[in-house]
């Protein structure tokens, strides 16, 4: 090869990987990132471990290390493993190595995404889609039930609508608000909203269709749609929303921004933290939207059950997430709670424990299910933490295979809890 096709060769190579480099998307990768389980057993653990979440962000924390007798679930970024080992090791953690290579499930994940442009006449319950993809579906319900009604909450951060739908069936009935993909990563949720609507509005099912018309249902399934979308396009494992504080931090974790205890126990005042409370109550433009459409439209509408959904721990809770102090209808609630996840196990076999949020997970405040129930008055508020267990492989990355059994198991639960309460007379009054 002469000197000159050379170069024209090493010319055309480094315009070539210009180029690619540049279509390369802004993505994080968690190549050989590590999850750990870890078992706590004496308070120098807990405080160790506090101190190391406060100094390093190459520790991702399921959770704090709050007291002994704790299990505690942490992403170790690649570089840092020596160290997190030789730390378990001087304080006599027990650490299990649940995954040993986290960007590997997330490119196993990515085979069952389908492409941003999929048509919403293409939503199944076997694959994940993009925010426009189930927006078109959810145009398509409205198109084909003349029941089904477009609502929207308003508008997010970065400008996008936060969609959902109505469906009425019968005047005078009472209604049910259902959240999903309030935060970003937990995948899980806004699939599961689409397929229990799904099932409300198709379903021959005879104790499906009684839930259908016997009751109204208000479905939001993404709530959090920057999050959710920054999720497919630069981080997987984003749980916030999209709002900069600072110059450096990002994000409010909408689930601790509701006037309901706000930055109290389980929230931080810390932006650059996941569990960030926000800059002040309602702070946040979803949390806002969220807020003032349930309290304009609890009375006329007959608002009278709140349901959320999250993943991950097979759990299902209702408040209080900030106290242990019991709410009056703490009996209720836990015999109501115990019979759905009794519905639900026989579906699947899925194990679920059931309680109020402080005494089943960990310390939460300024959470949506404690507000809908404190300041609204909505008696009947529980909170979904779907599939896996607190000690799954599969954190939020939830194979798709699994989301149409995680659908009908949690359609269980639900029409549990709508008989459980409409027989202890929760709907009765007007």
């Amino acid at each position: 090869m002469s000197r000159e096709n050379l170069h024209f060769l090493t010319l055309f190579l480094i315009i070539s990987v210009s180029v690619s480099s540049c279509d390369i998307a802004d993505k994080a990768r968690y190549d050989n990132y590590r999850l750990y389980r870890l078992h706590l057993e004496t308070e120098e653990q807990v405080k160790m471990l506090q101190e190391l979440e406060k100094m390093s962000d190459s520790y991702i924390f399921i959770g704090h290390a709050r007291h002994p007798d704790q299990d505690l679930t942490i992403i170790v970024a690649a570089h840092k493993i020596a160290e997190a080992a030789d730390l378990f090791k001087r304080y006599n953690i027990t650490a299990q190595v649940l995954v040993f290579n986290i960007q590997e499930k997330i490119e196993k994940e990515w085979d069952n995404v389908l492409p941003e442009k999929t048509p919403g006449y293409q939503l199944d319950w076997q694959h994940y889609f993009h925010l426009e993809t189930i927006n078109q579906w959810l145009d398509l319900q409205l198109s084909n039930h003349k029941d089904l009604t477009s609502v929207s909450l308003g508008n997010s951060f970065e400008g996008r609508n936060i969609r959902g739908v109505k469906l009425s069936r019968k005047a005078g009935n009472t209604a049910v608000f259902v959240e999903g993909g309030i935060h970003a990563r937990e995948w899980i949720s806004p699939a599961t909203s689409t397929y229990i609507l799904n099932q409300l509005l198709t379903s021959s099912d005879p104790r499906v269709k009684e839930l259908s018309e016997n009751f109204d249902w208000f479905f939001f399934p993404v709530v959090n749609p920057d999050g959710y979308v920054y999720t497919f396009e630069n981080d997987r494992l984003w749980r916030k929303n999209r709002k900069p504080y600072g110059p450096i931090c990002r994000g409010v974790d909408l689930n601790r921004n509701f006037n309901s205890s706000w930055n109290g126990p389980g929230s931080s005042s810390d932006p650059c933290t996941y569990d960030f409370a926000g800059g002040s109550v309602n702070s946040e433009p979803e949390v806002a939207a969220i807020a003032q459409f349930i309290k304009t439209h609890a009375k006329e509408s007959r608002i009278k059950t709140f349901l959320s959904l999250h993943s991950y721990s097979q759990l299902l809770m209702f408040p209080f997430g900030s106290t242990t102090e019991q709410v009056p209808n703490y009996s209720d609630l836990k015999e109501i709670g115990q019979k759905a996840i009794d519905a639900l196990a026989k579906k699947h076999g899925t194990k679920f424990k059931t309680g109020s949020i402080i005494e089943t997970i960990y310390p939460s405040s300024g959470g949506s299910s404690d507000w809908a129930y404190e300041e609204v008055g909505i008696k009947i508020s529980y909170t979904f933490e779907l599939r896996g267990p607190p000690d799954s492989t599969d954190m939020f990355i939830l194979p798709a295979n699994q989301i149409t059994p995680v659908g009908e198991e949690t359609l269980e639960a639900f029409i549990v809890i709508m008989n459980e309460a409409k027989a202890r007379g929760y709907y009765n009054d007007a």
